[in-house]
């Protein structure tokens, strides 16, 4: 089985770590299963702008990934409502 590895940039990071912690366990989760599957079933390519995301409850998972390296890469993490404006 192939794993990718998993970075986060800054902003994702510290989103991450404000978010409750019911939901940081869901979200860390969602992203452990991502280097298993890169673009799971539910995954939705981006329009207008680069990456995919995944919906973890009320929040969402922004990331990219490269094949040929074998990593993801998580953009940005956050409410529905807020993550689209950044």
């Amino acid at each position: 089985m192939i794993r990718y590895s998993v970075n986060f940039v800054p902003k994702a990071q510290k989103a991450l770590l404000e978010a409750p912690k019911s939901d940081r366990a869901r979200i860390s989760i969602a992203i452990e299963l991502l280097r298993e599957n890169p673009i799971p079933p539910k995954a939705l390519k981006l329009k207008g702008r680069e990456g995919y995301r995944i919906r973890v409850g009320k929040f969402r998972i922004i990331y990219t990934f490269d094949g040929s390296a074998l990593t993801i890469l998580v953009l940005d993490i956050g409410p529905r409502r807020e993550i689209y404006l950044r």
